[in-house]
């Protein structure tokens, strides 16, 4: 005995493709209404809205801005929604160490905003201040935040951590002509003679950025200090 599909003809049968394939497609496009969602509610700040969504089952940790590959609570970092940072923070199963496109933590990008309220709050939940490449410590060092400097170190990120192309915070500091922050990194045991993979120091740096002072002051340390 033919079954029912079997039993079709050629027209229902391409229909009942097409319908088929449009379930098919389903998730995928609820993936997507629920990526654009999360990525409305972080850039509004509409706790509401990504209650809701939370409620409902939506993954947390939802790649929501598809270019830079960041999740809702990156972006709501970036936006300053705090309503929807907090909320993320402490929802089940967010996952604070993933990483977007450019390789940024949720860590490194409230660091680079020199939000020292969710860089306190992500590190009281353990979020993990090392990791390769580019650092939450070299970011908070070239804004010249000492306050989030000193949250970092505290909470033992690597004080000469190298970016990829083995840049260290100081050196990044140094490049900035944020003096407190290189005086700040230098106490805490930075190696002021690391190179990057151009061949140049942190005091290398100051002096093509025309930052003197810094240059000067690093000089007259690793001369006190033997190294030179």
């Amino acid at each position: 005995m033919l079954n029912l599909f079997d039993r079709m003809n050629g027209h229902s049968r391409f229909s009942a493709f097409l319908l088929l394939l449009a379930l098919a497609c389903l998730p995928s496009m609820s993936h997507a209404s629920n990526a654009d969602d999360m990525a409305k509610a972080a850039q509004l700040d509409d706790e509401r809205r990504m209650k809701a969504l939370l409620a409902a089952g939506v993954d947390p940790n939802l790649v929501a801005q598809k270019q830079r590959g960041e999740t809702a609570l990156m972006m709501a970092l970036r936006e300053d929604s705090k309503k929807v940072f907090n909320l993320l923070l402490n929802a089940r199963g967010i996952d604070l160490n993933l990483r977007a496109r450019n390789g940024d933590t949720a860590l490194m990008i409230a660091s680079y905003k020199g939000n020292v309220a969710a860089v306190k709050a992500l590190l009281d939940k353990e979020a993990e201040p090392n990791n390769t490449g580019w650092t939450a410590l070299h970011y908070a060092a070239a804004i010249g935040n000492d306050e989030i400097v000193q949250m970092l170190l505290d909470a033992s990120a690597y004080i000469d951590a190298g970016s990829p192309n083995q840049t260290t915070p100081i050196m990044m500091a140094a490049r900035a002509g944020k003096i407190y922050t290189v005086k700040l990194l230098l106490d805490s045991g930075a190696d002021v003679t690391l190179k990057n993979d151009a061949g140049m120091t942190a005091i290398d740096l100051a002096k093509k950025f025309d930052h003197d002072d810094i240059a000067e002051g690093l000089t007259h340390r690793l001369k006190q200090a033997g190294k030179l």
